[in-house]
């Protein structure tokens, strides 16, 4: 079962943004070499007339020194920072087909992909296209601001391959500075945020119950949508109480501080990927482009990591949404 940590968590997990801003000491630059490699391994999935995400990891065929350089990065998702941004894939020299089947293969050598909708996809296209007035639509659709919150995954991963013509800051928070800021600061709080809550997990017939903090075993873990929360919490209902409407707008006020988050923009070719335990993200509004072939676009990735950490029995894992015919009416 979770216990209610009562100590600062000092680890390389514990960053704040202001403490980041020096880029040489997160950023991984691809070599030539690497470069090469991945390249070559697209060029073999091509030349079995194979595309992202219909491929498998022995069709992404890496040198043993690649693999190695991938799992120090699996490593550091998990007992590291709990994100890594890697630039330095030459976006020019592919195609947009070209690029996914890089990140792809990537991912595969970094875990399990996980199914992103009910439509069972794999790699998903992050791109404005849907109506904010639509209460259907998942605000990752939309050009506008995107509350922080942790994905249905152990890791999440962005492959930028268009910007936005302004905006579109990618912002990370770690869980273990919201964490120590809470405890330092308004422990009074610490009891709600380790009690179930109802979250509107899509894909779910009913929400189902996970407090927002866990720790179990040496290591905490978070879930936090706040929309997902507070729907959940009414279709159940449980409407918020007074309290817990407190509870989180403390926790957006923290996250939101300039000093807590790391703000960074995805050149087109860079990845980043997060650990949804460990790492809250979110993204600026921003203006796109007229032309619909210039308009922002990344490709997502969810995936199952084999080296995830072990979670208590209430805090259930992320397995991402699964596949079904429609979504519900709500």
């Amino acid at each position: 079962m979770s216990i209610i940590l009562k100590e600062k968590l000092d680890s390389s997990i514990a960053w704040r943004g202001i403490d980041l801003q020096d880029r040489s000491t997160w950023l991984t630059w691809l070599k030539e070499a690497e470069i090469a490699a991945l390249e070559k391994a697209m060029q073999g999935v091509k030349a079995k007339g194979l595309k992202a995400p219909f491929f498998t990891k022995a069709d992404f065929v890496l040198p043993p020194e690649v693999t190695r350089f991938i799992d120090g990065l699996v490593d550091e998702l998990e007992n590291g920072r709990g994100f890594f941004l890697m630039r330095g894939l030459p976006a020019e020299r592919y195609s947009e087909e070209e690029m996914a089947i890089i990140y792809y293969g990537m991912g595969l050598h970094m875990g399990e992909t996980l199914s992103q909708n009910e439509r069972g996809e794999l790699l998903s296209a992050v791109t404005a296209v849907g109506d904010p007035a639509k209460k259907s639509t998942r605000v990752y659709e939309t050009n506008e601001f995107l509350d922080y919150h942790t994905d249905p995954s152990d890791v999440v991963g962005l492959l930028s391959v268009k910007k936005a013509k302004q905006g579109g800051l990618s912002s990370i928070v770690s869980v273990a500075a919201l964490y120590n800021e809470i405890l330092e600061k308004y422990p009074e709080y610490l009891g709600l945020l380790y009690r179930p809550v109802y979250f509107d997990h899509l894909g779910e017939e009913l929400p189902s119950r996970s407090p927002i903090f866990s720790y179990h075993k040496g290591k905490l873990a978070c879930r936090y949508l706040r929309k997902y929360l507070e729907v959940g919490m009414e279709r159940r209902g449980c409407p918020i109480s007074t309290v817990e409407h407190e509870m989180l707008e403390l926790i957006d006020s923290i996250i939101g501080n300039q000093e807590i988050h790391l703000d960074m923009m995805l050149e087109p070719g860079d990845m980043q990927f997060a650990n949804n335990y460990a790492i809250l993200h979110s993204r600026s509004s921003f203006e796109d482009w007229d032309d619909p072939k210039e308009k922002r676009k990344l490709l997502r990735l969810w995936l199952k990591m084999p080296n995830a950490r072990e979670l208590a029995p209430e805090f259930p894992a992320c397995k991402g949404i699964p596949q079904r015919d429609r979504m519900p009416d709500y």
